[in-house]
């Protein structure tokens, strides 16, 4: 479902974006108005950032190798990345120059009405983007919040069109104001002070989805209610007694690392053993279809061993957990 929305979401901001930077550029060659400059050159890098996330989804379907056994899911987090480094040094320094350029030398706008026509279809354009990308989200949003939405998103690039969306439809308001002004006032400066608005926009926005994604590309866990589901599967036998600790890790937006140390029976024999491992991994995939990869690793569960802590080098990130009851 992500994966269709998010295609949906993107195609439609770039057919979006594609017709807004022409007629944006077209309005700038008619008004010179460096509010129109700035956001034709931010509505041509946000279709290059949608071309870079189609990119990133295409790629990350290849088939596992050798080299990378656990596949490429992740090339949607790398993409996802360059989208947020392109709107900080594409969009958002340029903004920022232009916006100084034309606050030092400022001159009267001529045209007018092909900035202010180009800037209300703009905005007409980005609100149907925008509605898109909402409704694309809702169903896997849920009851979390936006903020949390795009926080916590282990598909990158809904939170990514939402958060350029609204920035283009924030930043087409803050050039429409420049232009106002200027246009009332008779002072280009407005314009600038305008196009350097929209630049600080830019930049904050890049900011935010830079950390987002340097967090999916270090690696994030799997959300609680999926752990929770995880760990009911796992002791839903009668071999597996509990679950001594367990690591989830995201290869992808739709690909689940499992690995846990779990509790049998310590009268079972190897047989028993390997078969109730066998249906625990089957109870894992059946409740969490994105389990791909699971290692379960059996052991008898010590009290006196589970006081002393867990050992970081085995397992890394935190003590280990007591057993689920069962």
């Amino acid at each position: 479902m992500s994966a269709s929305g998010g295609t949906r979401a993107i195609v439609a901001a770039l057919l979006a974006n594609l017709s807004i930077a022409v007629a944006k550029f077209v309005a700038f060659l008619f008004s010179g108005s460096s509010s129109m400059l700035a956001e034709s050159v931010h509505s041509l890098a946000d279709s290059g950032n949608q071309g870079l996330l189609l990119l990133g989804g295409k790629r990350a379907q290849r088939e596992a190798t050798p080299q990378h056994p656990f596949g490429y899911g992740r090339e949607r987090y790398i993409y996802a990345f360059l989208v947020s480094i392109v709107l900080f040094s594409v969009g958002g320094m340029f903004a920022l120059y232009e916006g100084y350029e034309k606050i030092k030398h400022p001159h009267e706008l001529e045209h007018w009405y092909w900035p202010v026509g180009v800037l209300v279809f703009a905005i007409i354009a980005e609100s149907f983007s925008f509605r898109t990308a909402i409704k694309e989200s809702n169903p896997l949003r849920g009851k979390k919040s936006w903020k949390e939405f795009v926080r916590h998103a282990k598909a990158p690039e809904l939170p990514v069109v939402l958060l350029e969306d609204l920035g283009a439809l924030v930043g087409l308001i803050l050039a429409l104001g420049g232009v106002g002004l200027a246009l009332l006032t008779g002072d280009g400066v407005w314009d600038g002070i305008g196009t350097l608005c929209i630049g600080i926009l830019l930049i904050l926005i890049a900011l935010v989805l830079a950390a987002e994604t340097k967090s999916l590309l270090l690696g994030e866990a799997a959300g609680t209610e999926v752990v929770q589901q995880i760990e009911a599967a796992v002791v839903a036998g009668d071999t597996v007694t509990g679950i001594i600790h367990m690591r989830t890790l995201h290869l992808g937006p739709e690909e689940l690392l499992v690995a846990a140390k779990i509790a049998v029976r310590h009268d079972g024999t190897a047989t028993e053993i390997a078969s109730a491992i066998d249906a625990a991994e089957s109870r894992i995939r059946e409740a969490v279809p994105i389990a791909r990869v699971i290692y379960l690793e059996p052991d008898i569960y010590s009290e006196s061993e589970a006081a002393k802590g867990a050992d970081p080098e085995a397992t890394p990130g935190g003590p280990s957990t007591p057993p689920a009851a069962h």
